[in-house]
This record gives structure tokens, C-alpha cells and sequence, in this order.
């Protein structure tokens, strides 16, 4: 996607063709700089303290983790180390998980000489795979949003809700939630997004906002508690929101808040939609409110805030009372009840076992044997 009318990707090589290159997503609105990682440290680190975040990204910067893990050392037990680094950083993700799954499979079974190779070709393989998944994503949601337009007056905008960044910062590029907003804009849809801060990290004021500014496309940065009013007053046509694990069932795992916009949507009935990509469907899972892991990260998150003054300085300040105690629950679960249908990459479907069954009958006739 564009950033000041230059195509960009989340991750990719450096011009040596060995360090991996990041947009630091910790310096987003205020600044967009790079950085890049050298070492299986850099890129676990890069993954906990969110220079990078959203299932997709995570999942390929952990690919490429073990790449620069595997040009240190490519035996058996640094493999396996670097797997079990990788599979601390982040627990809700399913991506994570899928990715070093994935790429132990194909790198285990080779001699340690080339593993190495094998690694950086898998990873980029991973990426360009997801750009693909992320692209389709967005074809099959146009089409929700090319018939709500043909419902409203002539010129009348979409109105779309989404919650946290779901866009191409969560992924390789297109995003998931977003792919389809980016489709109708490219043709001639006229869309408008509210864009939910997301507190406590504000990835929907900083990243999201920050793609849709960049990428022309009309939004309104709102709190998160104004989505119901908005809903109730008949200015949302559509919810779409991403998903960092969904079970086979239909449950999904999004950020923090996302059920209520759920329960909010269903009260006023306004069609809400998950787009995912299908790796991030955990199949082992039936039960999404007590199988799915949640998060629960640094309560600093929670009673600290950083912003940017006009001259660019930055500051973080401190929002709650000196000892008032903090939880900051990461993620949340909407039960398939909720969801009105599924986005992924083969097409829509509902938030059932057998929706996604039909989509994908080799994942859940794997999962069933």
C-alpha cells in the first residue's frame, strides 16, 4: 500500500538480502522509520514489544526469526531453541504458531547446510502467499459493500465500522478488514469508516487512521465506547473486523472490544463481519471463550499514554491515580452467534463449522481424523 504515493510492505530483506527490514510500527502516527533485525532476539523481541503486530505479520516475522536464528547456528537443537524463543512472544495468535510449525516441518527434515537457503525461501514464500490470501480477501468482501451501495441513494457513502488495525500493517499488505474498503475505493465506491481508537495501544487512532490517510480513503476517528450510539442513529451500515484466532466452530478472538461492538451490532441490526485469513483458524479449537489464550500485557499500557506535541516532541504521561492497580486483557472472544458471516480468502460463509467446513474441506476432514 502507499505511504506519500510510495508502495510499501510491512517486511521484507534488506539490500544485503539477509537482515530483515520493519516498518517500527511503536513510532506510528508521529513518525514512520524502519528498523531492522539481525539476530532471532531482534525479531522476538520486534514481536512482544509490537514494532510489529497482527496475526499475519507476526506469524512472517517469526519465519523470518528463524532464518537469521538458522544463520547462526542450523542444528537440530538451535532449531528447536529458536522455535520454542518464537513461541513465547505472543499467545493468541494462531499465526505465530502455523508459520513455526510450518517452517520447523520443512527445515527439520533437511540436512543443516541447507537450511538456511530453505528458511529465507520459505519465508518469502509466507509472505507473498499472504498478500495473495489478503487480495481475494478483499475481492470477496466487495462484494458486501457494492451491495449495500446499491441500496443507498446515488453518491451516499458506505458507512463501515472497523475495530483496532486490521489493515496492511497487520499484514504483508491489503490487511484483512480493510482489503475490501481499499477494493471499493479502487472502484469508485464511496465508503466512509469509522475508525475506533482501540484503547489501551490506540491501534485504530494510530495505524488504521494512518492507512486511511495515506490511502485517500474518507474515515472519522471515534472512542471506542461511541460505536452503539453511532449504530443506534442508523450511521453504521457495516462492521468489519479482523481476528487473530477463530475456532472451527465460528468463535473469534479479536482485540479487546470487539465483542461488545458485536452485541451492539446484533441489538441494532447491522450486519458484522470477520475477515481472516485461514491461517488463522486454529481447527483444534470448538470452544473460542475458554479454549483461546488470552493475552493479558503490561498494565502500563493501560495507565500511561505517549503522545507527540507540534514541535515532535513526545512524552508519555500518566493517566490513573500514583497505585491504582491496572488489567489490560489484550484480546476478547465473539461467540459465532454474533458474527453474522466469515470473509476469508475461497469466500464468504457463516460463523459455523460447517460454513468453514465447506470452504475448507481439507483442514477439517485433517482436523476430524
Amino acid at each position: 500500500m502507499l505511504i506519500d504515493g510510495e508502495p510499501w510492505r510491512t517486511i521484507g530483506l534488506a539490500e544485503d538480502g539477509w537482515r530483515v527490514t520493519i516498518i517500527d510500527q511503536t513510532r506510528l502516527p508521529h513518525a514512520f522509520v524502519t528498523a531492522t533485525l539481525e539476530t532471532l532476539e531482534d525479531a522476538a523481541r520486534a514481536i512482544e514489544i509490537m514494532q510489529v503486530r497482527g496475526a499475519p505479520l507476526i506469524g512472517a516475522t517469526a519465519a523470518y526469526g528463524l532464518c537469521l536464528a538458522l544463520r547462526a547456528d542450523a542444528s537440530d537443537g538451535a532449531l528447536a531453541a529458536a522455535c520454542a524463543r518464537l513461541l513465547r512472544t505472543r499467545p493468541t495468535a494462531v499465526n505465530l504458531r502455523w508459520a513455526i510449525e510450518d517452517m520447523r516441518g520443512r527445515l527439520a527434515a533437511l540436512p543443516p547446510g541447507e537450511r538456511v537457503a530453505a528458511a529465507y525461501a520459505r519465508a518469502a514464500a509466507i509472505c507473498e502467499e499472504d498478500v495473495a490470501i489478503c487480495r481475494a480477501i478483499g475481492d470477496h468482501g466487495l462484494a458486501l459493500i457494492r451491495a449495500i451501495a446499491a441500496a443507498k441513494p446515488a453518491g451516499e457513502p458506505v458507512n463501515i465500522l472497523t475495530h483496532c488495525n486490521a489493515g496492511w500493517l497487520a499484514t504483508i499488505d491489503w490487511g484483512t478488514a480493510t482489503a475490501p474498503i481499499y477494493r471499493a475505493r479502487q472502484e469508485g465506491i464511496p465508503v466512509h469508516v469509522w475508525v475506533d481508537e482501540t484503547r489501551p495501544r490506540n491501534q485504530g487512532a494510530a495505524l488504521t487512521a494512518f492507512e486511511l490517510l495515506h490511502e485517500g480513503v474518507p474515515h472519522t476517528v471515534i472512542v471506542d465506547n461511541a460505536g452503539g450510539h453511532l449504530m443506534q442513529h442508523g450511521m453504521v451500515d457495516l462492521c468489519i473486523v479482523g481476528t487473530d484466532r477463530t475456532t472451527r466452530t465460528g468463535d473469534v478472538a479479536n482485540k479487546i472490544g470487539t465483542y461488545l461492538k458485536a452485541l451492539a451490532a446484533r441489538d441494532n441490526g447491522v450486519p458484522f463481519y470477520v475477515a481472516l485469513p485461514s491461517t488463522t483458524i486454529d481447527w483444534s479449537l470448538t470452544d473460542g471463550v475458554r479454549e483461546i489464550p488470552i493475552e493479558q500485557r503490561d498494565p502500563r499500557e493501560v495507565t500511561e499514554i505517549t503522545g507527540c506535541a507540534a514541535d515532535g516532541r513526545c512524552t508519555t504521561v500518566r493517566l490513573t491515580p500514583e497505585g491504582s492497580p491496572a488489567a489490560n486483557y489484550a484480546f476478547d472472544v465473539t461467540p459465532a452467534r454474533y458474527v453474522t458471516g466469515l470473509v476469508t480468502e475461497r469466500g464468504l460463509c457463516p460463523a459455523t463449522a460447517e460454513g468453514l467446513a465447506a470452504l475448507f474441506p481439507e483442514r477439517a476432514a485433517a482436523a476430524a481424523g
